[in-house]
């Protein structure tokens, strides 16, 4: 691919579509200069560094994310509300692998933080989540912890589907279900402090 037109928007698109064919760990720099048909050097125009090219892709893939999530939650609330926030958050995990692994790197200070203040994606991701919470009646530090709950199960249930870690004959949709259930209830009769604090996740 020629060298014309490369912004730095089309290089974390192809980034994006990159990790989902190689793996979020295999981009790099090196990779994306064959994928354009160019040398490293040219891509430093572009991106400072690795780190920079990872947490751009992290913030890009994060605002896809939350968007088809947003899509699934409109106009629910409660316990509908969390099965389509979940179903959604699994169904873009299992499809895209490489992008939902960006989403889990830790954005740290520096070039990080600016990028990510630039980004809609972060402030937009708490507002549809602590929305679809809203219905629970949360107050912190309960809907903090809440948050974490949620986003560790997710994870780790499609982080273990897959890699095939299910090997009971259960089916796996109906054990996703009984878990959403759980959660629903574990949400209804959330065990509450009355101490407040800062909301993260």
């Amino acid at each position: 691919m020629p060298r014309v037109g490369l912004t730095t928007d089309r290089l974390v698109e192809a980034a994006a579509e990159l990790a989902d064919e190689v793996g979020f760990d295999n981009v790099s720099i090196s990779a994306l200069a064959r994928r354009f048909g160019v040398k490293d050097a040219s891509l430093y125009s572009h991106v400072r560094n690795l780190r920079e090219l990872r947490t751009r892709l992290a913030l890009l893939v994060g605002g896809e994310m939350i968007d088809r999530i947003a899509v699934a939650v409109v106009g629910l609330a409660g316990k509908d509300a969390l099965v389509a926030f979940a179903g959604a958050y699994r169904e873009y995990a299992l499809r895209h692998p490489g992008r939902y692994a960006a989403t889990q790197i830790q954005i740290d200070q520096g070039i990080d933080r600016e990028l990510a203040a630039e980004s809609p994606a972060p402030r937009r991701t708490a507002e549809i989540t602590y929305g679809m919470l809203r219905a629970y009646d949360l107050d912190e530090p309960d809907l903090t912890d809440a948050v974490r709950l949620l986003r560790s199960t997710f994870h780790g249930y499609c982080t273990l589907e897959a890699a095939g870690g299910f090997g009971a004959p259960r089916d796996v949709q109906r054990s996703w279900d009984k878990a959403i259930d759980a959660l629903h209830m574990a949400l209804t009769h959330w065990p509450r402090e009355t101490d407040t604090g800062g909301a993260d996740s």
